[in-house]
Order: C-alpha cells, then sequence, then structure tokens
C-alpha cells in the first residue's frame, strides 16, 4: 500500500487538492522498498535517527523495554503509515520499532523529507497531520489503558483496529486478521497474557467478539464501541478547509510551475 491510500492523503485526492506533480514527489519517498521478515527490528531504542520508513506491507510496532524485562508497546503501524515521525527533530530514537509479521518497508532521508515538504506546502502539511494524529492516538491510549477496565481496555483496542482497518479496506463481514499473540496484546494494555485470554473469553460470552486464532470478528461493532465509551473523535481524517486549499503557496512549486 503506498502513502498516497494513507486516509489523510485520500482526503486531499477526493478534494481535488493533489497535483499529479505532488502525487509523483510523494511516491518518490517509496523507491527502494525492502523485504523484511516477522520480529525483525527496523531500528532499536537510542539508535541514531537517520531515516524514516513507509510501511507498505505488514504491521509493526514501536515499544519501550522497560528494566523490569517487561515491554510496552506504544504504537501500532499499519500499511500506509509513516514510521518513525515520533523521532523527527531528535537525535536518538525514543522507542524501538519490530515487525509483527513480514512486510515490506520503504526508508527515506532527512533529506528526501525536506525536499518533499519544501515542495509543496499541500504535501508538508499531509504529512504534519499523519504525525499529529500518531499523537493523538498516544494520547487516547494513555487515557483508556489508564483510566478503563480490563474488558474496556480491549473492546477499545479491537474497536479502533476495526476502523483503522476498515479505512484501508482491510475488514470483510466485520471479521479482521490480528497478528499479535496474547503476550503482545497484553504488552499493548498493560495486561498480562492470561488476563488477555480471560477477558477475550469474557467480550465472547457477551456476544461482543469472537476468535479463531488471528482471525477478530465483532458481530455488533457499535455494541463493543459503546462498551469501550468510544469516542473516534482522534481518529477523525476530515481535514480542515485550509488544508484543502494549499495550491501554490510553495516557492519551488511556483517556480517549477513557471518553467513549464
Amino acid at each position: 500500500m503506498t502513502l498516497l491510500k494513507n486516509p489523510v492523503f485520500q482526503q486531499f485526492r477526493k478534494n481535488g487538492a493533489l497535483t499529479a506533480e505532488e502525487e509523483k514527489r510523494l511516491l518518490g519517498l517509496e523507491q527502494k522498498p525492502r523485504r523484511v521478515d516477522a520480529s525483525d527490528p527496523l531500528w532499536h531504542e537510542n539508535d541514531t535517527v537517520d531515516a524514516f520508513c513507509i510501511l507498505k506491507q505488514g504491521w509493526a510496532y514501536s515499544f519501550r523495554n522497560l528494566d523490569s524485562g517487561a515491554k510496552q508497546i506504544l504504537k501500532l503501524y499499519l500499511p500506509g503509515d509513516i514510521i518513525g515521525m515520533r523521532d523527527f527533530g531528535f537525535s536518538h530514537r525514543l522507542a524501538g520499532v519490530e515487525m509483527i509479521d513480514e512486510g515490506v518497508v520503504c526508508p527515506f532521508s532527512h533529506q528526501q523529507l525536506f525536499e518533499v515538504m519544501d515542495y509543496s506546502a499541500t504535501l508538508a502539511s499531509g504529512i504534519v497531520a499523519i504525525a499529529v494524529r500518531q499523537q493523538a492516538m498516544l494520547t487516547e491510549r494513555l487515557v483508556y489503558v489508564g483510566r478503563h477496565t480490563a474488558q474496556q481496555r480491549l473492546a477499545h483496542f479491537l474497536y479502533e483496529l476495526y476502523l483503522r482497518l476498515s479505512r484501508i479496506e482491510a475488514v470483510k463481514d466485520n471479521t479482521f486478521s490480528l497478528p499479535l499473540s496474547q503476550e503482545q496484546v497484553g504488552d499493548a494494555l498493560g495486561l498480562s497474557s492470561v488476563h488477555v485470554s480471560r477477558t477475550f473469553s469474557m467480550l465472547r460470552d457477551e456476544g461482543l467478539v469472537l476468535r479463531d486464532r488471528q482471525r477478530i470478528q465483532l458481530p455488533d461493532p457499535m455494541a463493543l464501541a459503546s462498551m469501550a465509551e468510544f469516542s473516534d473523535a482522534y481518529l477523525d481524517e476530515s481535514m480542515p478547509s485550509p488544508f484543502l486549499d494549499l495550491h501554490g503557496i510553495s516557492s519551488r512549486a511556483l517556480r517549477d510551475a513557471q518553467k513549464a
């Protein structure tokens, strides 16, 4: 999946706010695809920040290892996401990133990012919007992990994935793949593997979640959202009108247009 399929840039395209040249420059960030295996690290915490990457296929997650030996999963990345924007402006990685399953990533440098953002205010605003939305997800995770019951945490986690995967057309008949182990789900929610298993069983008994290995079905998504006290404001991909009317602001875009 290309960056153009990211829900943010889909909004730009739907509103006719991306030119053919802007799309070409955005796709230029994906010129060096690299296949990666499940559990492969993309980088480690405290590594030097030397690149970002676009996740074209597969799932990945960012995490911190604690002194106790426990792991805290911070963010799940899905196809079309940019990985590493949290480290923008830092010299060293704030967290490690690892593949969940096999996939394809496209690394790109600071210089490539700067050139794309400098060329077009539309592209710059889209990339910033993606980074801001990733931060909003972390904030929401802090709220529901800190203040919700185990059932609500898991319900929120699954419904959020349901919405995100729906937007990239990875849900069919309210069913999607979840390539995470119980331990990894627990690392994301602050629960033990045993507690995750028990909570899945409770949601199943209430008719809210059916699980068959890595296959998750939500018989009544809205009932699950209600249990989780879910608000989707932080997942709103619509863009304010000023973001959709940025044509011609970049001096580089103007110069290129004048040369044409």
